[in-house]
């Protein structure tokens, strides 16, 4: 990709996001997206696909806030009335040389191509955006060339795992089955026919790019016999078409830690998409969501229960077998106890690496929607024992209009 290329790129608008949008609404407007876009729901579609694309592309740029700064502030820089236009380029910097061919603004702003020394941060920007390898100025031509050719590191790819509300709080281990690019089987990601091998393009000599001078300035595209590869298939592989990657079911075996939360990311190094040209595989972020529970609740990092006792339970004191996750524990509950009490069980909530959660139970006490005579007789007893007959006082209330 050239520095215009990247710089042109609306990656705000291919999500349909507006450019203060935080990372919550970019990561929602892709999850969308990328449902309705992906292959799997429009096989045969190479709109769909080539959208499927572009929106991976725009979320791996805005989800990273570094890459994101570094796309904000090129952007900035090169737009129209920007760093361009002060350098006397009406509407910022032109995008082409003669022919149409991309201006190569690392040449034009590099320490090493005499231009002045105070643009150094240019070529911040562009080495952050574009990778500047040793060997050349950040942004230049020769770096470009290096980047062009060399190793690439492939997308990341997102899945989502649905998971029992046990499993989220004490951890498990899940098999994952789902369909992301993968290296070609049939040539072993090489691109060629089995039995071939690419070659170095004998134009720009492995290099990806073709470059010319004119004057003051310096001008370089991507190679059109190679289109920037440095390498040239003369039988491509007829799998993969060449590109050395196919869209795979693959079955993979995840851990998920203990104690993850209902959408939670987690991210497994190197199990994304295959880098190309031997470069590093991308990252696997799976997406977690937390089914309910009937019994428990979460609260951060404890669990919560609710349980009921009676009557005599809750005045006279008693012991009570609660559940667990791994089991029940007993539960001393004081005497006098009122409905809606909370009590602690420690280190029966989450699990954690320094400390357990604890379990929060919260007693409330059950009421007899029937009596036996027998009962209502006790109860009675028991009121007028302890006088606390309500009944003259709520008759007096209702009487007076509900006043005490």
């Amino acid at each position: 990709m050239s520095t215009r290329d990247f710089i042109e790129k609306d990656y705000y608008g291919a999500l349909g996001v507006p450019q203060n949008a935080d990372a919550a609404a970019i990561k929602k407007a892709y999850r969308k997206l990328a449902q309705e876009l992906h292959p799997d729901k429009n096989p045969g579609n190479a709109e769909a696909e080539a959208r499927f694309k572009e929106v991976s592309e725009a979320y791996d740029v805005l989800s990273d806030p570094k890459r994101r700064g570094e796309y904000d502030d090129a952007r900035r820089l090169f737009g129209a009335g920007g760093a361009g236009a002060r350098a006397g380029f009406p509407g910022g910097f032109p995008g082409a040389g003669p022919g149409g061919q991309p201006f190569d603004l690392g040449d034009l702003f590099g320490a090493a191509g005499g231009g002045s020394r105070n643009a150094g941060g240019l070529g911040d920007i562009l080495g952050g955006l574009f990778g500047g390898a040793a060997g050349g100025a950040p942004g230049s031509s020769r770096a470009r060339s290096q980047a062009a050719s060399g190793p690439a590191r492939g997308q990341d790819v997102e899945t989502e795992a649905t998971l029992s509300f046990e499993e989220a709080v004490l951890g498990v281990t899940v098999p994952l089955r789902m369909q992301s690019p993968g290296t070609c089987t049939t040539c072993a990601g090489s691109g060629a026919k089995p039995g071939t091998s690419p070659h170095t393009c004998s134009v720009c000599q492995g290099a990806g790019v073709t470059s010319r001078s004119q004057g003051a300035f310096a001008f370089s595209e991507p190679c059109r016999a190679c289109r920037g590869s440095g390498q040239v298939i003369d039988d491509p592989c007829p799998t993969c078409s060449g590109s050395g990657i196919t869209t795979q079911t693959r079955t993979i075996t995840v851990r998920i830690p203990a104690g993850v939360k209902d959408g939670q990311r987690i991210r497994l190094a190197g199990k994304g998409a295959p880098g190309r040209r031997g470069g590093p595989a991308g990252d696997l972020f799976v997406v977690v969501h937390v089914a309910e529970h009937p019994l428990f609740g979460r609260k951060g990092e404890d669990l919560t229960l609710t349980v009921p006792i009676t009557f005599a339970e809750a005045a006279l004191g008693a012991t009570v077998t609660v559940p667990t996750l791994d089991g029940s524990v007993s539960l001393k509950v004081p005497a006098g106890t009122a409905s809606g009490r909370t009590l602690r069980v420690r280190g029966r909530g989450v699990p954690g690496k320094l400390r357990s959660g604890d379990l929060l139970v919260t007693v409330e006490i059950a009421v007899p929607v029937r009596l036996t005579p027998g009962q209502r007789k006790v109860i009675e007893s028991l009121a007028e024992e302890m006088d606390e007959d309500p009944r003259p006082q709520i008759t007096a209330a209702v009487t007076n209009g509900g006043e005490k």
